[in-house]
């Protein structure tokens, strides 16, 4: 059973959504302030987080920011209907993924099963070609079994959808793989398409991978790992 925090300041959110979360094997938490959030985060024992754009003492952006330095457990923000730029900061500070308010709970926890699902089970590219436990590059190691990257060594921060993405680039190393590819994997066919969501994560993961210059864009087609794989 997944245990789930909701970060909000609305009071009455939380009961209904909690006892619509109970149907699908999910326990839902609430904390009305980020400080009350953070203390229960550090607590551990929480699968995903869900923050409000709108808080008092700080924003969901702020406290994405500050979960962000601690955890790597999958976020998912609420954002403004129609607001584009809450969604992009959203996943420029690391979250998973949004969902618009007025939102259906049905939607919302879709989006955490899709989130959850990815942080336990690899990326599966394709059914004929499965790629090793462990991905040997120059100046990268990726290990799925650990969910782990080490860039010369020094292991890397990444989020859960960080992860995956270099996970499906180095799985097929010099395939070109276009945005609505990229989503159709990560995040299922069923999933609204945000290609400008892969264009942002991409930007993040190439900042924690310098020096290494191995992502490469091929304009209007997508993009690819470029390096060279090493035998173990």
């Amino acid at each position: 059973m997944h245990r789930i925090l909701l970060i909000d300041d609305d009071a009455q959110l939380g009961p209904p959504l909690a006892a619509y979360f109970a149907r699908f094997d999910m326990v839902l938490e609430c904390a009305l302030r980020p400080s009350t959030g953070l203390e229960r985060l550090r607590q551990g024992g929480l699968d995903a987080a869900i923050l409000d754009v709108m808080l008092p003492e700080m924003d969901g952006f702020a406290l994405c920011r500050a979960i962000r330095k601690e955890s790597d457990i999958p976020i998912i923000m609420l954002t403004a209907r129609g607001d584009v730029m809450d969604r992009v900061v959203g996943l420029e500070l690391g979250a998973d993924d949004y969902v618009p308010k007025p939102f259906e709970p049905r939607e919302l926890v879709a989006r955490l099963q899709t989130v959850l699902r990815r942080r336990v089970v690899a990326p599966v590219v394709s059914a004929e070609i499965s790629a090793p436990a462990r991905l040997v590059f120059e100046g990268l190691v990726i290990d799925a079994t650990t969910r782990s990257v080490q860039r010369h060594g020094e292991t890397l921060e990444l989020t859960s959808t960080e992860f995956d993405l270099l996970h499906l680039l180095a799985a097929h190393a010099g395939k070109v793989f276009s945005r609505d590819d990229i989503l159709n994997q990560l995040r299922g066919h069923e999933a609204e398409l945000y290609t400008r969501a892969v264009d942002i994560v991409v930007s993040r993961l190439r900042r924690k991978l310098e020096p290494l210059d191995c992502i490469k864009t091929l304009r209007n087609a997508g993009y690819s790992l470029a390096l060279a794989r090493v035998r173990t």
